[in-house]
């Protein structure tokens, strides 16, 4: 599912896995500690919207979720993802092997997506469409997440684009 920001693709992905009676649902974003208000608000819709029979997992070893064996599996998203995964890695530090840590993090997300038996809906931001950001971090971040999730795409067998709540499927 890809879309704008509040552009539906959270619910519509939701409602593609509504009849499932257990579902992992991976938040890949941190957990909220009050201090943006936003944020705590957007996460507790999100939870609120979930069944109780969804078991939540918070983390940024998609992989190893999706190694396991269970049920289907929810990755909302891999925006947030990506965006810990960078901060993790030292990109915005320059560390020296910042770049080779987050190509392989990509490389076994996108391995792990590929090899799975499990079924995926993922959720991912398109935001190669709107404003080019002002900063080089923020155009760094827009042009990896476009590869990011041309990789994801390309490994999927269903690909949406979410825009105003309506549904447009791309593969």
């Amino acid at each position: 599912m890809l879309g704008g920001a509040r552009s539906g693709k959270s619910s519509f992905a939701e409602q593609l896995l509504a009849r499932e009676r257990a579902v992992d649902y991976v938040a890949c974003g941190l957990v909220p500690d009050g201090s943006d208000r936003e944020w705590t608000d957007r996460v507790t819709l999100h939870r609120s919207r979930r069944p109780a029979s969804w078991a939540t997992i918070e983390t940024v070893d998609v992989p190893a979720v999706l190694a396991r064996p269970g049920p289907p599996v929810l990755l909302d998203c891999l925006t947030t993802w990506l965006a810990r995964v960078m901060d993790d890695c030292g990109i915005w530090s320059e560390a020296p092997d910042a770049d080779t840590r987050l190509a392989e993090a990509v490389d076994a997300l996108v391995s792990a997506w590929a090899g799975t038996r499990r079924r995926v809906v993922a959720v991912s931001n398109e935001v190669g469409s709107g404003v080019v950001p002002a900063t080089p971090s923020g155009r760094r971040f827009r042009d990896e997440l476009g590869v990011l999730n041309a990789r994801v795409a390309e490994a999927s067998s269903r690909v949406w684009l979410i825009t105003a709540g309506l549904p447009q499927r791309l593969r």
